[in-house]
């Protein structure tokens, strides 16, 4: 009898085991499918490369940087008089002495004696406010660590390298994703001699043409992917080239997320307007204009819209030094960098022309600006007159203006990392009318208050999430020669040419440099390093935000309206999803190909993520936004298709539901076999 009852407890026992195993399964599979969906949500961009050092900044404040150095300077100067003037009265007590001595005096070393000293002496510190500056924390962060990635589109969850024609500025360059790789721990965007046939839409002209592009570079985009809004972004960066020798255009800026560069569908009448109010006389102007009274597209009703577009550094290397040829009238030559803010609407009256200083109420208000040394404002470039050929009358045109500042460079730019920084501030009630801060290691090249430019022609500091651009062009509008040599055509750039026609365009120097192998590479060409990127913003503003698509500027649902223009002919949409592994690779285990055993495994071929690494080949740190402000109104939007499209979720819960309620149904079976005198044999014996 005991015996008996030991068994049924045993059955009980192994009937309950067995529902406890049966509902374990089914919350691992539910939380596997819900994986997709949580991932999707929360997650960071942070790299988990980066040090601890770099998880915070400090926000540096131009007033304080420039009135800091004006005391320190004004200090020096009124100490260095004092002391001449001290030691002056003290010869003079030593001449005395001597006379009185009857002693022939000894001659002066000194300089004339200086004016009289002032009556205060130095203080030993600042007059400036002495409080602590804001700490910003890091919300997105690429230090390039791991060679070997790849850009090209569907690679890389943060960037996406383009393959693309670029019908912009006169571009001589195609942009190849080959272009841009990681070595020796920074992203490499190389710029070669080398042919690209094009066929293919010009949507500059609007018509398929042939043509052969006779140099690659890269450019890479964080668009749609990574956007912020406000905060802090910078990078340490060596240039590519020589800074002697013009012709390559490197640059590291910000665009707001409506357009999408070199795809020129999507800027028309979009670049780079900056005004959120209604001005009836650029209401056809501004194609999201303030004016506009439905609230289309999920975009509020009377807030204009726009891709305005900050350059944190553009670089032109040359050999033309300041006070001559096209900078006869600036402090500052070639090389430079130029940090500018560029929007729309423009001055369209009274605008000073080209090469020369503006004068009184022809640009905007300087005094409210701060600009640092070294530095000149870019009297070259004052913006640019849009015009476009399909447009239906003239209301569509419009002035876009470049508030720039330009920054003396040297050859150590070109040979050792520096760190350019941009501090962007929209405007909001606790910053009025915003501000942006441009920095070269840490010294300030230029400052704009919004307020200088809102009260002159409607415009404003930024307030549209905005990626992150990296690349380098070649264009015969940036660094070339001012004028043709003499006899030279200048309608041909082919570096691989033989004939002199061919080349004699260029800067002297540019092919023997863009032809030449740089020390330690694989190819030749000419290499715009990149050690790392960095954006970081205020956690108490609520202004700053991470996401391409925000509550205040949406933008998803514009671009899901209007994608052919954001797509090349022939894709099926504008970017590739990003695969957790995949990527062929060769051996078993870890190894180089999948990022090492921390990041990937090769399995069967084929790489396995591990971790907080994604991509086909393991390489790329994950990254997604940690809010989504704007998931979507359906199913479809949050990555759900409605049952019976074959949705993975619903395919996925179905197929959990019906293994729940077979396994339900295979352990009542086993309980009435097992009451009826029967033991079921394990699956494994049953022959």
């Amino acid at each position: 009898m005991s015996v008996i009852k030991h068994n049924n407890n045993k059955r009980k026992c192994n009937i309950y085991n067995i529902y406890i195993i049966y509902i374990h399964t089914y919350i691992y599979i539910i939380t596997i499918i819900s994986s997709k969906i949580m991932t999707q949500t929360y997650a960071s961009w942070i790299d988990p490369d980066t040090p601890s050092y770099a998880q915070t900044t400090i926000a540096l404040h131009p007033h304080q940087y420039i009135e800091t150095r004006k005391h320190n300077a004004e200090a020096a100067a009124r100490k260095k008089a004092d002391d001449e003037a001290t030691a002056e009265k003290t010869r003079e007590r030593e001449r005395e002495k001597n006379e009185r001595n009857n002693r022939t005096p000894a001659p002066s070393t000194s300089s004339p004696p200086t004016a009289s000293p002032t009556t205060f002496s130095p203080t030993s510190s600042p007059t400036v406010d002495a409080s602590p500056f804001k700490t910003f924390g890091l919300v997105m962060s690429d230090e390039f660590s791991v060679p070997g990635r790849s850009f090209s589109d569907g690679s890389d969850p943060r960037w996406t390298a383009l393959d693309k024609n670029d019908y912009t500025n006169n571009a001589l360059h195609y942009y190849a994703p080959s272009n841009a790789y990681t070595e020796g721990g920074s992203l490499h965007i190389l710029t070669e001699a080398e042919d690209t046939d094009v066929v293919g839409f010009d949507d500059g002209v609007m018509r398929r043409e042939k043509v052969t592009k006779r140099f690659k570079s890269a450019m890479l985009q964080s668009w749609n992917k990574f956007c912020f809004t406000g905060g802090i972004v910078e990078a340490e960066v060596v240039l590519p080239g020589r800074h002697d020798v013009g012709g390559l255009w490197p640059a590291f800026w910000l665009l707001g997320n409506i357009a999408r560069h070199t795809y020129v569908g999507t800027s028309n009448n979009i670049w780079p307007w900056s005004m959120t109010s209604c001005d009836p006389l650029l209401a056809d102007a501004q194609k999201l204009s303030g004016c506009l009274n439905t609230a289309h597209y999920g975009m509020k009703e009377g807030v204009g819209r726009g891709a305005p577009e900050i350059d944190i550094f553009e670089v032109q290397p040359g050999n033309v030094p300041a006070n001559n040829q096209q900078f006869l009238k600036m402090p500052v030559g070639q090389p430079f960098s130029s940090a500018s803010l560029q929007v729309a609407p423009g001055k369209s009256w009274k605008r000073p022309g080209p090469g020369n200083w503006p004068g009184p109420g022809e640009w905007y208000d300087t005094p409210k600006m701060k600009f640092g040394e070294n530095t000149s404002m870019n009297i070259n470039f004052y913006g640019t007159y849009n015009h476009f050929a399909a447009a239906p009358g003239p209301e569509y045109d419009y002035w876009s203006d470049a508030i720039s500042q330009n920054r003396q460079l040297s050859s150590t730019h070109f040979e050792r990392a520096h760190t350019f920084r941009l501090h962007w501030e929209p405007p909001s009630e606790s910053s009025g009318d915003g501000f942006i801060n441009w920095w070269l290691d840490d010294e300030l090249i230029f400052s704009i208050n919004g307020t200088s430019i809102n009260s002159v022609t409607g415009a404003e500091i930024p307030s549209e999430p905005s990626y992150v651009l990296l690349n380098t062009a070649v264009s015969k509008d940036w660094g070339f020669p001012q004028k043709c040599p003499e006899g030279c055509p200048c309608k041909k750039y082919d570096c691989n040419s033989d004939k002199w026609d061919d080349t004699c365009g260029f800067s002297p120097g540019f092919c023997d440099m863009i032809k030449k192998k740089e020390p330690g590479a694989d190819r030749a060409g000419a290499a715009y390093k990149v050690n790392w990127v960095r954006v970081y913003q205020d956690p108490d503003n609520p202004m700053h935000k991470v996401g391409c698509s925000t509550p205040e500027r949406p933008t998803r649902l514009w671009i899901e309206g209007n994608e052919k223009y954001y797509k090349r002919e022939g894709d099926s949409k504008p970017l590739k999803d990003v695969p957790t592994g995949g990527g062929a690779c060769k051996g078993v285990g870890g190894g180089a190909a999948c990022g090492g055993q921390e990041r990937g495994l090769c399995v069967s071929g084929r790489c396995v993520c591990q971790g907080e690494y994604t991509g086909p080949t393991c390489l790329a740190a994950k990254g997604f936004d940690d809010i989504v402000w704007d998931a979507g109104e359906r199913l479809q939007d949050l990555g759900f298709v409605v049952p019976g499209t074959g949705s993975p979720f619903f395919i996925g819960a179905a197929a959990a539901t019906a293994a729940v309620a077979a396994m339900v149904w295979e352990a009542r079976r086993r309980r009435r076999m097992a009451k009826g005198g029967y033991t079921p044999l394990p699956n494994a014996l049953i022959p």
